[in-house]
């Protein structure tokens, strides 16, 4: 079954994209930023694609001037204009993009820009400090810092002046230097970090044809319109965020920004948001205060009558939904018509709900290793509960199925990853080539095909955790950590059930000898005190998602196989049923 309902571009590279952009859409806005004085007093401006694309010629031509020529760029900050400004103006003919998640400790960060071996940065100011201290301590590479915002410090490079240099460079001594840059469009073009930045994590390759087909493929199965105002709430350092702005902007979007988790329902309505890219915790968020809503109105019987009669009808092909929940789309600004689901599965219920409501969800599927799409819904062929279908120019199959058609997930496509940095047994773990050359991934999820080609994901294959948010937790980083506790005889990480998403656990298995002789402890109260005062000493240094929130003790070794590696669901499900008694 093709996922492709719509003709259009496939592109080979980023370049290609901005360059039918500035063809198509050249006078749409491209952003609106909203804007605060000393009063607080609220204003917006517009930035068209116009402005937008010749601001990214701009910075490019300043930074190869300057001398960034195929360096490796970092950017962290919030998602705003000048994040994408600089992420396109370094990927698309400067240097190597390194995109960093903006919550990261100032360990976690340091240790990114070493192993990327980074050399300038693209910040907002408050990382300054944090980054002036490691290149004084001199254990990364990085020699200059430049600043999103107008900051005076002698020690900064901003932003704001590359841009003047840039436009003069170009404008006035025909700089082509930047524009006219030849891309390569199966060299490495960013490194993104698949989860923290230990030894444990990954650093991902990918190409400008890896992230270029994905946008592609995504534009053969969904349509936006340059009349949608595209929310971008998705974080841009993952994959799916910065791909995702691509995607809508190679259709004439207008972006805007949030102001705040706490602001998301203000914003979409006062922004008149049409369409998003959202993690599962956003949408199910939104469909609880919905129904928050509707109860106390009192109005929870016939709203579930009506939404019976508009599914009933739209089987009929008749389509009153937004006539019929009028209320609920002016909660949400009136606009809102299309919403993608990614990063982790949306509860088969929230979507069956935002469809009776007249809103159309789709589920995307894929990782960074993917550019990220592999799979996805679209409007006209979607299945509650499915992750939908390969996309256009991806094959996936069933590797090993058993008696239930269930097997591990793998994938070939041009979105498959080059290959994890500096790391070639890891890649070669994961990835297979086959007698026709094409490379095969191996997601570590299981899944199978119903009889009309839907895929459907039933469990991980890997012990990563994958929170509601869209985060990935990986045990062995954490146990890595864990064992070093002096105590310590072995530890297990894992995701603990609770309601509809995953808290990170940990069971450690302590030296009841060290209790005794180091620190006099016979009561196991008094030893798990102890623990979790370490663990929270750990959890210090993580970024939050990863905090270990729920412990289990124990002086007994942990059921293993015979080469001494523990047994974790079996070990899960003891302590899951000792936690039911």
């Amino acid at each position: 079954m093709e996922n492709l309902l719509y003709q259009c571009t496939d592109y080979k590279n980023i370049r290609e994209i901005m360059n039918e952009i500035n063809q198509k859409f050249s006078n749409d806005i491209a952003f609106t930023l909203k804007k605060k004085d000393e009063n607080q007093k609220v204003t917006y401006q517009d930035i068209t694609y116009k402005t937008f694309l010749k601001q990214i010629n701009y910075l490019g031509t300043a930074y190869i001037d300057f001398g960034l020529k195929d360096s490796r760029i970092a950017i962290i900050g919030k998602n705003r204009y000048e994040w994408i400004l600089n992420y396109i103006a370094v990927i698309n003919g400067t240097g190597v993009v390194v995109p960093l998640d903006k919550s990261l400790p100032k360990e976690e960060i340091e240790t990114s820009l070493i192993r990327a071996k980074v050399t300038s940065i693209i910040c907002e100011k408050d990382y300054i400090n944090d980054l002036k201290d490691m290149i004084k301590n001199g254990k990364t590479e990085l020699k200059n810092i430049i600043c999103m915002d107008d900051v005076s410090d002698d020690g900064v490079l901003l932003m704001s002046n590359f841009l003047k240099k840039g436009k003069e460079l170009l404008e006035k001594k025909k700089d082509k230097r930047f524009v006219k840059a030849k891309i390569d469009n199966d060299k490495m073009a960013t490194i993104i970090f698949t989860s923290g930045t230990t030894s444990a994590s990954k650093a991902v390759m990918l190409s400008h044809r890896n992230i270029a087909s994905v946008v592609y493929a995504i534009n053969s199965a969904e349509k936006i319109y340059n009349t949608d105002t595209n929310f971008c709430i998705l974080p841009f350092h993952h994959t799916f965020g910065s791909t995702g702005i691509l995607f809508m902007m190679s259709n004439g979007s207008r972006n805007v920004f949030c102001d705040g988790l706490r602001h998301i329902q203000e914003n979409i309505v006062e922004y008149g948001v049409s369409v998003f890219i959202a993690v599962p915790l956003l949408i199910e968020s939104m469909d609880k205060k919905i129904w928050k809503a509707i109860e106390k109105q009192g109005k929870t019987k016939l709203v579930k009558r009506a939404m019976k009669i508009s599914n009933f009808l739209m089987k009929l092909h008749i389509d009153i939904r937004k006539k019929l929940f009028k209320q609920i789309h002016e909660q949400l600004g009136g606009k809102l018509r299309f919403v993608v689901n990614g990063a982790a599965a949306l509860d088969k219920n929230v979507a069956q709900d935002f469809y009776s409501w007249g809103f159309d969800v789709v589920q995307g599927y894929g990782l960074t290793e993917t550019s990220p799409v592999l799979a996805g819904e679209n409007i006209k062929k979607f299945r509650f509960g499915s992750i939908g279908f390969a996309m256009v120019n991806v094959d996936i199959k069933i590797d090993d199925p058993d008696e239930n058609g269930i097997g591990e997930l793998v994938a070939t496509g041009p979105n498959v990853m080059l290959g994890y940095y500096e790391d070639e047994e890891a890649t070669n773990k994961i990835i297979d080539v086959d007698a026709d050359g094409k490379r095969w991934i191996h997601t570590g999820d299981l899944a199978y095909m119903d009889k009309d080609g839907f895929i459907f994901i039933t469990g991980r294959k890997k012990n990563v955790i994958v929170l509601k948010n869209g985060k990935n937790v990986f045990p062995e980083e954490l146990e890595s950590v864990i064992n070093k506790l002096p105590y310590v005889v072995e530890s297990m990480v894992f995701g603990y059930p609770k309601e509809d998403d995953l808290v990170v656990s940990c069971k450690v298995v302590y030296d009841k000898e060290y209790f005794e002789k180091q620190l006099a402890f016979t009561d196991e109260n008094s030893i798990k005190d102890h623990i979790w005062k370490d663990i929270k000493e750990i959890n210090s240094g993580l970024s939050k998602y990863k905090y270990i929130k729920k412990l289990y003790i124990s002086d007994e070794p942990m059921i293993k196989t015979s080469t001494a590696k523990i047994k974790r669901y079996q070990e899960i499900e003891k302590l899951l049923k000792n936690e039911a008694k």
